[in-house]
């Protein structure tokens, strides 16, 4: 009985292990590669969470209007091995995001690269989540 219950939890550990692993998305399922977007606008909050961070920006439209944009990012890991900090966005930073549009028509990109206030360009993406890779700085 001991070893049934042993082999039971075993095995309910594993499926829950994997519950992250099943929910995460690919790129293709969310986003459209062929539908690029540019964006600059201020900063209004970073989310350094996980499964994938977000950076929120507010852009002016054409016709005045503000929209706040969701663009998603690498996990805060990812970022981070990328160059990336806490401190490197602020709230009111204003920022260029170069990604591609959500597929559902929402105000929500995947984020490629992001230029910051001081002008650097900052690889944004995942290198393993199936989407179009941007051009790093040193790439051109």
């Amino acid at each position: 009985m001991n070893t049934r219950c042993t082999v039971l939890a075993g095995l309910a550990g594993l499926f829950l292990a994997a519950l992250p692993v099943a929910a995460h998305h690919s790129f293709a399922a969310e986003y459209d590669g062929s539908k690029p977007v540019t964006l600059k606008g201020k900063v209004t909050q970073v989310e350094w969470i996980n499964p994938h961070s977000w950076i929120h920006v507010d852009v002016v439209g054409d016709d005045g209007k503000v929209v706040n944009w969701s663009c998603e990012t690498a996990p805060p890991n990812g970022l981070y091995r990328q160059g990336w900090r806490r401190d490197t966005l602020k709230q009111g930073d204003e920022v260029v995001i170069e990604g591609f549009l959500a597929k559902d028509g929402s105000h929500t990109m995947t984020a490629r690269m992001v230029q910051t206030p001081d002008g650097r360009r900052l690889f944004a993406g995942s290198a393993t989540d199936g989407g179009p890779q941007a051009q790093k700085p040193n790439d051109k």
